[in-house]
């Protein structure tokens, strides 16, 4: 009786230290490393830009454009983009796993039954003792069994721990870059779009200026009829309407492209929507940016969050290993009933337990656990460095975008005033040749000058629209 209740007790007193037990684990805590940056170099400019249109909202920026057009395809694209599904399957299987790493904490209770029978043979040596001893010896024999078992291994030293916390780092690092490609998908999107309206807008300028190429080889044929034009201008005349309608049928093949890339951005097969773009829309305005703080942009950058996650993924990984070093402990336990015939199998004279508590520890395994755990310190530094590029990759994108951003707006106006002037040059060139003063290749060299210049405005206008999409991007906005 005496030993009974000893048992007892020191059963209870096992069951009490558990949770103490259980509420260490081996290896180092993880600490966020600090990240400061300086105030960028172009951020105050960009965001002293005078206001053309409404500052939208970081994770809605495609609305400050106040285009239609492009909030549908944006929305679009966030409902059927497949590398947006795909990644968005990658996130539920790291959870999964989470899921799966943090039951391993907790005790495994199985149920299991079974019912066999056995015809036994004579030739072994119990067939042949029985068939010699015991005549009548029945060959066959049934034998029925069921229970409940439950397993457990006691996470002593936290090893179990710091692998569910590794798996749940590695669960918000796959959040973090499905959000990445959610405002990549995105800018992409508005990329594309902003191509294709600039191709379209050159096609405008293309059309305005076969109207005034064509006008112009007319002039020059009237002129050879009357003699004051030579078969070698006419010539000349003829090769700039050729060439201005080479470079129609070079856009068209590139707006083609453009199209096909967003139905696909879209999840659709080409030719499905992007077809339907109106192509009289003009390329929108840029909408007020103002340039966030470094640490507010470096909080809301995916890249940034995936690695800081990946970091607490590998520090973690390290207690792992460490608790490589200490015993482990298992408790296990079988609760059921065993018969040799089905009708008396759950009578309690044939109920049967078992109780089992294992210990295992690798106390020489020729410094495999000592290589291990140098494993993961150094991943876990590649990760700290990592993290660390990554910081300085989001600080260089957002000054990169900045830069481009507030240089094209004014080589915009640059391009602006230069049209301005070369418009006022070609129609001199022509009131000048049309009265003898100047030779036909004067008003070709304007006219190819002003093509060039009229082509290029739409695209810096576009450039300028992209460059805006880089910077939401780089600060992290879509999500």
């Amino acid at each position: 009786m005496i030993h009974t209740r000893v048992k007892k007790a020191a059963a209870l007193f096992l069951l009490a230290g558990l949770p103490v037990l259980t509420g260490c684990a081996v290896g180092p805590d993880y600490v966020k490393p600090e990240t400061t940056l300086t105030p960028l170099h172009h951020a105050e400019a960009v965001a002293a830009r005078p206001a053309v249109a409404e500052e939208p909202p970081l994770d809605q920026w495609w609305q400050g454009f106040n285009d239609p057009q492009l909030t549908q395809i944006i929305e679009r694209v966030f409902r059927q983009n497949l590398d947006l599904q795909a990644s968005l399957a990658r996130v539920d299987q790291a959870r999964a796993a989470a899921k799966a790493s943090g039951a391993k904490l907790m005790p495994t209770i199985d149920a299991s039954a079974q019912a066999l029978r056995e015809r036994m043979s004579l030739e072994n040596p119990i067939g042949l003792i029985a068939e010699n001893t015991m005549p009548g010896f029945p060959r066959t024999s049934n034998l029925f069994d069921a229970g409940i078992g439950a397993s457990w291994e006691v996470d002593l030293f936290g090893g179990l721990r710091r692998q569910e916390e590794a798996a749940l780092a590695l669960a918000d690092a796959a959040e973090a870059m499905h959000a990445g490609v959610r405002v990549s998908v995105a800018a992409e999107a508005a990329d594309t779009y902003f191509k294709i309206r600039d191709n379209q807008a050159q096609l405008k300028v293309i059309e305005n200026r076969l109207d005034n190429d064509t006008r112009l080889l007319e002039m020059l044929r009237e002129r050879r009829v009357h003699g004051f034009a030579t078969d070698r201008e006419v010539a000349q005349g003829e090769a700039l309407l050729a060439h201005t309608q080479g470079e129609g049928t070079l856009l068209r093949i590139d707006l083609g492209a453009q199209l096909n890339r967003l139905d696909v951005l879209m999840g659709a097969q080409p030719g499905t929507y992007a077809d339907g773009l109106n192509s009289s829309s003009t390329i929108p305005a840029v909408p007020q940016i103002k340039a966030a703080p470094s640490s507010d942009f470096l909080r809301r950058r995916p890249d940034v969050i995936a690695a800081e996650r990946q970091l607490a993924a590998a520090n973690a990984r390290i207690g792992a290993a460490v608790a490589e070093y200490y015993p482990s402990f298992s408790l296990s336990a079988l609760w059921g009933y065993e018969s040799l015939t089905a009708g008396n199998l759950f009578k309690s004279a044939n109920a049967q337990t078992q109780g089992l508590l294992g210990l295992r520890w690798r106390l020489f395994d020729f410094g495999r656990i000592d290589a291990e755990v140098a494993q993961a310190d150094a991943a876990t530094r590649e990760a700290l460095a990592r993290y660390r590029q990554a910081v300085l990759s989001a600080a260089e994108d957002v000054e990169n975008a900045c830069v481009s951003l507030f240089q094209l707006e004014a080589y915009h106006q640059d391009v602006a005033r230069q049209i301005d002037a070369l418009t006022r040059v070609y129609e001199d060139s022509e009131m000048a040749y049309r009265s003898g003063l100047i030779a036909l290749t004067d008003v070709l060299d304007a006219d190819r000058q002003l093509l060039a210049a009229e082509s290029e405005l739409p695209r810096a206008q576009a450039d300028a629209a992209r460059a805006a999409v880089h910077l939401f991007r780089s600060l992290g906005g879509g999500w």
